[in-house]
């Protein structure tokens, strides 16, 4: 990654951003936000690339998706909660208040960078977010997917940030608008 940072860099372009994704199971602890941090099985080495792109002004690219969460506790989190429906906050962690996982998850994400950084001016986008329509009964469906994309586009658009992040630009990108029928059965 160092490497092919340099070689970007040497030939004068500045805009172009080397960096990874991760998925959310490289949290250890996701509960409350604030003290997200990264699972110990992969902290160092997590930590670490976290490190080098705060030093590069990448972001660390993120993998949200809150319907793996709610079919994986279905107990604990509500669908409202998921689809950006909750009408009062779910969580309330300090000052801050939780009305939608998406935000719950990008900012337990941010706390772990802040955490291995020291400093709260992480950069991160979400690279993969999205609501599966079919396979994963009772919560996927063709209804709730619109739903999710909906709220998401218009809590994108019109907050742009998370509690967290208040200057945050928020930077989302939907996987796929269609089942993976290749894929096998379960949550991912």
């Amino acid at each position: 990654m160092a490497n092919l940072h340099e070689s970007i860099r040497k030939e004068g372009i500045d805009y172009i951003f080397v960096t990874t994704a991760v998925g959310s199971s490289v949290l250890g602890a996701p509960y409350p936000p604030s003290q997200g941090q990264f699972d110990p099985g992969v902290a160092q080495v997590t930590s670490n690339l976290t490190c080098y792109l705060y030093s590069t002004g990448s972001p660390l690219l993120i993998n949200v998706y809150p319907f793996f969460a709610l079919a994986l506790e279905p107990n604990y989190i509500s669908l409202d909660y998921a689809l950006f429906r909750s009408q009062t906050p779910v969580i309330l962690d300090g000052n801050l208040a939780y009305y939608n996982l998406f935000d719950a998850m990008v900012d337990a994400f941010v706390a772990a960078m802040v955490r291995a950084v020291g400093k709260e001016d992480v950069k991160v986008v979400v690279s993969e977010t999205g609501w599966p329509t079919a396979v994963h009964e009772p919560y996927s469906s063709i209804e709730n997917a619109r739903i999710y994309n909906i709220k998401l586009r218009d809590h994108v658009i019109g907050v742009w940030r998370t509690p967290r992040k208040e200057d945050m630009n928020m930077e989302v990108y939907i996987f796929e608008m269609f089942n993976e029928n290749l894929k096998g059965e379960g949550v991912e």
